[in-house]
């Protein structure tokens, strides 16, 4: 199983046939527009089954499946985290729970971005107690900008996904330290010099002991379609 995260800055009907040449399972799209806008070229394949959220109809969380499996959006989904959405995975050769994640919610004043991954994984203690889960998207964060006296920082969502058995797929495959990744995934304002990681895929120990492969797009690939580059990760299911 082959899942991809990419935020692709907006118009993904005008850059799907870039990603989807990475031939991709399932695919997490932050920053996308919404279903009905969603009009492809005939030379795109079509997606077996789609899901979105969001209040902006050009600026939501979508999630593609290009294979077997399907979507559910779970009914404990809390709209107060917005696009962190908890959902059922079905009709592949696992089923499994997986967190379709852009963390950015502005109206919280405790924090827009990875305080909304803390909250969340606070709200979903039973979902993450599960052997087969997969949290993954653009987390909006790095230990690098870690507040100690801020509850809910970068290191301690890591921390508590590890009490919990699951672990970024990216620094574990490549032997990397949370905020010393040798591969950035975003680049600010498109700009080569002003690089940074913060897009992530976490999985439970089962999807960890069958890591095949993780790779992270190249600047020059994807400058022309957005400041983010593609995180993809191969499970051998």
């Amino acid at each position: 199983m082959k899942i991809i995260t990419w935020n692709c800055n907006m118009a993904f009907r005008k850059k799907a046939q870039f990603i989807l040449a990475e031939k991709p399972d399932i695919l997490i799209v932050p920053e996308c527009e919404n279903l009905s806008k969603l009009q492809f070229p005939e030379d795109v394949p079509i997606p077996t089954s789609t899901l979105w959220y969001g209040a902006n109809p050009n600026k939501g969380l979508g999630i593609f499946s290009y294979s077997n499996y399907k979507f559910k959006l779970l009914k404990c989904h809390n709209p107060d985290f917005k696009n962190i959405l908890p959902i059922a995975v079905t009709g592949g050769k696992v089923n499994f729970t997986l967190f379709a994640i852009w963390a950015n919610n502005p109206a919280d004043k405790d924090g827009a971005y990875v305080t909304q991954v803390w909250k969340a994984l606070h709200y979903y203690e039973e979902l993450l107690s599960k052997s087969k889960v997969i949290l993954i998207g653009d987390f909006n964060s790095n230990s690098i900008w870690d507040r100690p006296r801020r509850v809910g920082n970068h290191s301690t969502v890591v921390e508590k996904l590890a009490t919990n058995k699951i672990f970024s797929t990216y620094h574990t495959f490549h032997q990397q330290e949370q905020g010393k990744e040798a591969h950035p995934t975003q680049f600010m304002y498109r700009h080569e010099d002003k690089p940074y990681h913060l897009d992530y895929c976490f999985a439970s120990s089962y999807f960890i002991k069958r890591i095949k492969d993780v790779k992270i797009g190249q600047y020059q690939d994807w400058k022309l379609y957005s400041d983010h580059k593609p995180l993809s990760v191969t499970f051998d299911l």
